[in-house]
């Protein structure tokens, strides 16, 4: 009994570390959220800053980013909607962002499906939008986004975007 119960122990502890080994460094995630009957699906990969500096250094200010990790970042409207005040087609989009210390670029690209932002082609945007951007009070460790009430926004380290959807 005692030998068996030792086993049993020893496998399940190799079961942890094997599972603990498997888990990515940046994990997809879904954001997802209803605005005034629209339906809004994020989907994203969501690295860690893991002691490093995010805006600024490891995301340079002023210069398109995918917005995540891996594949670049996907938005999802059920319905036509319209975003900082202009007009985006319900559809699928690719979603870059291009940083800065006071305002940032959301950028709603019509070629959802890319990896990173290697392939980025201007002439495909459906829209951008400048948007107020900061520092939060709080850190972060991993990307987040999240569908609010009045929109969505973006949370990394200690920098934060939003926009408003109606």
């Amino acid at each position: 009994m005692k030998k068996s119960s030792l086993i049993l122990i020893i496998l399940m502890a190799f079961g942890l570390v094997a599972q603990a080994q498997d888990e990515k460094p940046s994990p997809a995630k879904t954001a997802e959220g209803e605005i005034n009957g629209t339906k809004i699906t994020i989907n994203y990969s969501s690295p860690a800053v893991k002691g490093r500096t995010i805006w600024g250094d490891l995301v340079p200010l002023g210069q398109v980013w995918r917005a995540g990790a891996n594949d670049a970042t996907t938005i999802e409207f059920s319905k036509d909607v319209k975003v900082q005040g202009k007009d985006l087609p319900a559809g699928k989009y690719s979603f870059f962002v291009i940083p800065g210390e006071m305002e940032s670029t959301f950028i709603f690209n019509k070629v959802a499906k890319q990896w990173g932002a290697y392939t980025y082609d201007q002439s495909q945007d459906a829209l951008r939008v400048t948007v107020p951007s900061g520092q939060g009070s709080s850190m972060e460790e991993r990307l987040v986004y999240e569908v609010t009430s009045s929109g969505f926004e973006i949370r990394w380290e200690y920098g934060r975007a939003a926009a408003k959807v109606e």
